[in-house]
């Protein structure tokens, strides 16, 4: 079967929106699964949509990539995006055409390219996803390296070449997973142009004339689809094949930190999505990390005890998901500094994603780290609630109950790979967290629940406090622990609702 490019799309008889040549305007450094299914997505509505007539020019961060697939295919990919809305459900499949090429600066003909879109009219945003590692300032680079070596440093040499050019300034709208990105990407670019004694103007240029924004991206993407039968179906319904295909979840949203005019310069606003331009994203990680991976790490464990292997399977049973939706609705919420309506909104849309009937999301994969997740994402909820109102959230104060609960329950021994403990149901299942975490557990694994609640919740290593200071709630986790071990996790969860 004939790969996927634009003369095998129109042989397929293919009736969706397509774009064959537009200017390229983005310059876009990472041509992996996230980026195409969510960054490259939301500029090829955008061209649909809001008439944007822009291209983007993807970048292989490193020597390895997909560069020649991409240019085998002319940019062109098969995304399919799945899931539950509005709890319909949703499998929409979009023939994304805002890809005009991939390069590879590590081969000098590429690189140089690199460098002619890098000064071009055109050139209007930088994009990047290089992964957490990707923002770091490498001294080793050089400013006559072909490439350097680090993104920040082959960012560094794009815009010198382009302010030296004298060409606008860029946006740089920075999608990798740490907190502030585009700050400290702004950061690590300073540093090179110190270390490599740049010109004041060129210092002038990045950090006035260029506008880094830190964003926060929203979106699961699974990738590639695996199953071979499904693959070859897809190839028999759509006449190509296309070892690109890319795989999203339905929901999606990007956060952009900027300045007011950057709403009205981006084509998202205009194409109806939801990519919102906000003067910071602080509250919006924060929404994210509370409601999002909160409800995660606040019902998983327990649910885990009770039974369950799937996230998915959690949202049909009706504990499950009224405790979940409780501590949501009733505990967190009120606790965040965003409209109520927009929290609650994305609340909503949690259940959906949950029970997305097409991602087999394991309760044990979420596990992994619990401690250290439950005191950054449940901790603070649980915390402010009680400032709040004078009073312990139930739900938030079973989640830690069931955090122990899944910790201790019938400890068979610590191994090389975590710490062996024995479901209800009989099966082991291994804990996996820092080291002194397992081996604080398993030297209490002969306490009484008394002593084991007392003992985790005096461990300031683990919480950053003495948390027995909090009125009522060292009794009341003993009381959860107590009712989680005799009549079971979903039982215990029940007593919230």
């Amino acid at each position: 079967m004939d790969k996927l490019n634009y003369q095998v799309l129109k042989d397929s008889g293919y009736d969706g929106y397509i774009l064959e040549s537009a200017p390229e305007k983005v310059l876009q450094f990472g041509e992996g699964n996230f980026l195409r299914a969510f960054v490259n997505y939301w500029f090829d509505v955008s061209n649909e949509k809001a008439g944007w007539n822009g291209k983007c020019v993807l970048v292989q961060p490193i020597a390895g990539g997909l560069a020649q697939f991409i240019n085998d295919q002319e940019g062109l990919y098969t995304l399919y995006l799945r899931g539950m809305e509005n709890g319909e459900k949703v499998d929409r499949k979009r023939v994304i055409s805002s890809v005009s090429r991939c390069l590879n600066p590590y081969d000098s003909a590429d690189l140089e390219e690199m460098y002619k879109v890098a000064v071009s009219d055109d050139l209007e945003y930088v994009v990047s996803n290089t992964t957490e590692a990707g923002i770091v300032y490498d001294p080793a680079c050089k400013l006559n390296d072909k490439p350097a070596s680090s993104f920040p440093g082959k960012l560094t040499q794009v815009l010198y070449k382009r302010w030296k050019a004298g060409k606008s300034g860029l946006v740089i709208l920075s999608c990798e997973l740490i907190d502030n990105n585009g700050k400290e990407l702004l950061k690590c670019v300073n540093q090179y142009a110190d270390q490599w004694a740049l010109e004041e103007g060129f210092k002038k240029y990045i950090n006035e004339d260029c506008t880094f924004c830190s964003t926060l991206v929203d979106r699961i993407v699974p990738g590639r689809i695996r199953d071979p039968k499904e693959v070859q179906r897809l190839e028999d319904e759509n006449g190509y094949s296309d070892p690109l295909t890319d795989v999203g979840e339905v929901f999606g949203v990007w956060n952009i930190e900027g300045p007011a005019w950057l709403e009205d310069k981006l084509p998202f606003k205009k194409a109806g999505l939801n990519c919102p331009v906000v003067p910071d994203v602080t509250p919006y990680k924060k929404r994210k990390v509370r409601i999002l991976n909160g409800a995660h790490t606040g019902f998983v464990l327990g649910a885990y005890l009770g039974g369950y292997d799937i996230v998915r399977d959690c949202m049909h049973d009706d504990t499950i998901r009224g405790y979940m939706n409780k501590m949501l609705y009733d505990e967190v919420i009120p606790t965040l500094p965003l409209d109520k309506a927009d929290l609650e909104s994305f609340a909503a849309a949690v259940q959906d994603r949950f029970n997305n009937p097409f991602v087999n999301h394991e309760l044990m994969s979420i596990s992994l780290n619990s401690t250290s997740k439950w005191r950054a994402r449940n901790m603070p909820s649980f915390l402010e609630y009680v400032e709040l109102k004078g009073e312990l959230p139930k739900c938030l104060t079973m989640s830690f109950a069931a955090y122990i609960a899944f910790y201790s329950n019938d400890i068979q021994g610590l191994s090389d790979t975590g710490l062996v403990c024995r479901r209800p149901a009989g099966n082991t299942y291994v804990v996996k967290d820092d080291r002194w975490v397992l081996e604080f557990y398993d030297e209490h694994k002969e306490d009484s629940v008394e002593d084991l609640v007392h003992a985790v919740m005096t461990d300031e290593r683990m919480w950053g406090q003495d948390l027995t200071a909090v009125p009522g709630f060292e009794a009341a986790t003993v009381a959860n622990l107590k009712l989680i071990r005799e009549e079971g996790a979903v039982a215990a969860y029940k007593t919230c609702l």
